[in-house]
């Protein structure tokens, strides 16, 4: 990591890592994409925490990257209240609903709500409604699609709601960033962020100068020196094409 870099991250207070801020994020990130952070994780050895397939923005070409705010729904509005009242600017309400598709559990007060207390987005594992009403508040809000009808529901609420989320197969806490774009959302630790960050920087470079050379009549198949792999590979069968990529320094995949 550059020092340029390390100056971007602030520290927590009472915590002995270096963890990134809000307001880094908000800099950092457009420009980047999930995609490429997810290259990042495998870069780095991180287990790669997507949400579940379906989860996309409400207004096309969107994109969100805050601290997690986690709550769980149990079918009553006053939980968003709450949680918003441990809200720092530029944090990402993190909704867990189960996955239900069956209730839009929020609409335009609950996001124009978050808005007010400095929220940057609003990501969902479920369904939203009031989809014409978000997409004039201009915060990100990314769910697996609207329901017209409301919660119909009333559960008991649980010690953990305001302490996590659960995210398909994944839990979401005050420790994670969430980032997302047109490919969906992705959750990665916050102490790891930045490191993230300037990884999924270096791969783009990379891979945009292999574009551009692509561009220029030189292939992939030249620039990875892929005869050369096929060659080795039949020399030696069990020669891996993400070890070739390692010998030669490439971006794809490694």
């Amino acid at each position: 990591m550059t020092p340029e870099a390390v100056d971007r991250i602030g520290v927590a207070a009472g915590e002995d890592s270096m963890v990134v801020d809000n307001g880094t994020l908000a800099r950092e990130f457009p420009g980047l994409s999930t995609a490429l952070v997810t290259d990042a994780c495998l870069r780095l050895g991180l287990s790669i925490r997507m949400a579940p397939f379906g989860i996309r923005p409400v207004v096309a070409g969107d994109l969100v990257a805050g601290r997690a705010l986690p709550v769980r729904h149990r079918g009553s509005v006053d939980v968003f209240l709450e949680a918003l009242d441990q809200a720092e600017p530029g944090d990402v309400l993190v909704i867990d609903n189960g996955g239900r598709t069956d209730e839009g559990c929020i609409g335009d007060l609950t996001v124009l709500e978050a808005r007010a207390f400095g929220v940057r987005g609003v990501v969902l594992w479920g369904t939203h409604r009031d989809s014409l009403e978000l997409a004039r508040l201009g915060i990100p809000v990314f769910s697996y699609g609207a329901r017209p009808a409301g919660p119909r529901r009333l559960d008991p609420g649980q010690p953990d709601d305001l302490i996590s989320a659960r995210f398909g197969d994944g839990l979401v806490t005050r420790d994670d960033v969430v980032l997302g774009d047109a490919d969906g959302v992705v959750f990665v630790p916050r102490t790891r962020t930045m490191e993230l960050i300037e990884t999924a920087r270096a791969i783009a470079t990379r891979e945009r100068a292999q574009a551009e050379l692509v561009n220029q009549g030189t292939t992939l198949h030249q620039q990875l020196r892929f005869e050369e792999y096929l060659e080795r590979r039949a020399a030696y069968p069990s020669y891996t094409f993400r070890q070739h990529l390692r010998r030669l320094g490439g971006a794809i995949e490694e």
